[in-house]
């Protein structure tokens, strides 16, 4: 492959990105969902647990983390939904070294989770051990879980939760972006159609 100039590589990067945003797959045990209707299903999620006071608990690695902690803070700050991400550094390194970091979020998930919380598993390849023990341990402890996965079409990730998203490419940077843009989706829809604040204007008061 050649070396691509700037404008090159800004013409792929940006159809890239509308080609993955038009081809976001969505799906629950039963198969395939179109996309809108599996956002509808992800904020009626969100607002029985809100309604509930049950938490949205949020966990990801490298990339996947600066997401979960970001939209952990706007799903509490802005959506008035009861949500973590376990990202502190002392827990971090602290489960690391006492147990594996294998177990950095499903120990604490089965330490604070309740039933009926939402657990929001991202993960790019869908594969990282940790993450996937975190899913199976927000199983264990009854509550939703949702996936966002990418990379390959049949990765582990994608067929454990009650909702799965995926990004078919296997660009960590395309990946992360999409999955950030789907978990602020799901908030704003909720914003915009349920709690009347305009989204597209600073979460004013919808007038």
């Amino acid at each position: 492959m050649s070396t691509p100039s700037i404008p090159e590589f800004i013409d792929r990067y940006a159809g890239s990105m509308h080609s993955l945003l038009d081809g976001i797959s969505a799906s629950n045990a039963n198969g395939p969902l179109p996309y809108a209707q599996a956002i509808e299903h992800a904020v009626e999620m969100v607002r029985v647990a809100q309604a509930a006071n049950r938490k949205v608990i949020m966990v990801g690695n490298g990339g996947s983390a600066g997401i979960a902690s970001h939209q952990a803070v706007d799903y509490w700050k802005n959506g008035g939904v009861r949500a973590i991400a376990f990202n502190d550094a002392s827990l971090l390194t602290c489960i690391s070294n006492d147990l594996s970091f294998e177990e950095v979020f499903s120990a604490p998930i089965g330490r604070f989770a309740d039933p009926e919380d939402i657990v929001f598993a991202i993960s790019s390849s869908g594969s990282s051990k940790n993450i996937l023990n975190a899913a199976e341990a927000a199983c264990r402890a009854g509550c939703r879980l949702i996936t966002f996965s990418g990379f390959l079409p049949d990765n582990t990730l994608r067929c454990q939760g009650d909702l799965n998203f995926h990004v078919a490419s296997e660009s960590y940077g395309l990946v992360e972006i999409l999955h950030l843009y789907i978990i602020h989706t799901i908030l704003d829809a909720k914003l915009q159609c349920f709690d009347a604040r305009d989204i597209f204007d600073r979460n004013k008061p919808v007038s």
